[in-house]
């Protein structure tokens, strides 16, 4: 929190942001890149996750101006709210990594792991995870950490060489034909 923190207390949220120092949740929905919003209701529950949670218009290739309107329906009408999604739809939208990608995982907490105490070590690792699982901008952004103010360019250039594949996977807005959800 002490590198977002300024920004985190100027915008005054409303809701709980989750600084996933570990990469403990990342790991377990599979989310390669942030932000990602994931739902959760007041009993725990997962109701929906999504990749590239912005509310607005960005300059990385993502226009999502028609993420908000379904964050306040699901604010506004809880389960009744045609945009969660029923625990079986859930699951086929969290994809099962690859075993590389699996691999990957372990290998860069080792890297997060030894940061404190080798960064060197650390970086080897990160570079590893990288290799395994290369569309994983997390285990990207955690490499580029105190490259002092290379994190801008390297961001730049890795996004620039995905040419036309989008930066975030296109934003599910349909609402689904049958807007009753199962019990849960």
């Amino acid at each position: 929190m002490a590198a977002a923190g300024q920004w985190y207390a100027a915008a005054k949220p409303a809701y709980t942001t989750l600084i996933d120092k570990t990469h403990l949740v990342t790991e377990l929905y599979h989310l390669v890149n942030v932000p990602s919003g994931v739902w959760v209701d007041e009993q725990g529950r997962v109701a929906r996750i999504n990749e590239g949670a912005y509310t607005g218009i960005t300059k990385i290739g993502s226009s999502t101006t028609d993420y908000l309107p379904l964050v306040r329906d699901w604010a506004a009408n809880g389960a009744k709210s045609p945009y969660i999604w029923s625990p079986a739809e859930m699951a086929k939208r969290i994809r099962k990594p690859t075993s590389d990608e699996a691999l990957a995982d372990p290998t860069f907490k080792l890297g997060v792991y030894f940061f404190e105490r080798d960064e060197a070590l650390a970086r080897k690792y990160w570079e590893r995870a990288q290799a395994l699982a290369p569309d994983n901008w997390n285990y990207h952004r955690q490499d580029w950490i105190g490259t002092e103010g290379l994190a801008g360019p390297k961001f730049l250039e890795k996004r620039g060489a995905l040419g036309d594949k989008p930066y975030y996977a296109p934003l599910d807005i349909q609402k689904p034909a049958d807007t009753t959800n199962p019990p849960r």
